[in-house]
């Protein structure tokens, strides 16, 4: 069984939840409730036990809150990225789009040299278990359409106008 600690934060009108392994952040989403946080992190790392420390969790909050601010705009916190291989190399090709700018799904197929895997590679980034510190935000249909996230279209909308985006348009 792997030892999970993890906290909710709240910044404006989101409350976020965390989750960190002693190799660094697994975890962040915008669940409603505890109970669909487990839920939701189980998928990940099904034999966790879950442990609240928010002391331990404070440095990764403190970054989110000043990117939620317009403070921040890299991350340097760790993360422990937790998937598939091939959700992996999606997770590390989004962490490729710059802060401002955004990009569509296909680009992402381009960029792991799977150009015919569109629908795979938005579905392994729908399953991104780091929402906000692997910006999966930044990723909309090529009509420039904001598309589905699993934080809600609010937020993604919200994380898309707070990095000043003149317009939804990919320009990637």
């Amino acid at each position: 069984m792997k030892r999970i600690e993890w906290a909710n934060m709240r910044e404006g009108k989101w409350s976020l939840y965390l989750a960190k392994t002693e190799k660094g952040l697994c975890y962040i989403g915008s669940d409603p409730t505890f109970e669909d946080f487990e839920s939701s992190l189980k998928k990940y790392l099904p034999s966790a036990v879950l442990v609240e420390n928010k002391g331990s969790l404070q440095p990764y909050m403190m970054e989110l809150q000043e990117y939620l601010l317009g403070n921040r705009q890299v991350f340097s916190m760790a993360l422990d990225i937790i998937g598939t291989p091939f959700q992996e190399e999606v997770w590390t090709a989004l962490s490729q789009i710059p802060y401002g700018k955004t990009a569509a799904y296909s680009y992402i197929a381009e960029l792991i040299k799977r150009p015919l895997a569109v629908r795979a590679t938005g579905k392994a980034i729908g399953a991104n278990p780091l929402l906000i510190a692997i910006p999966c935000h930044r990723v909309i249909g090529k009509n420039g359409a904001v598309t589905g996230y699993r934080g809600g279209i609010e937020m993604k909308q919200f994380l898309l106008e707070l990095e000043l985006l003149p317009n939804k348009e990919f320009n990637i």
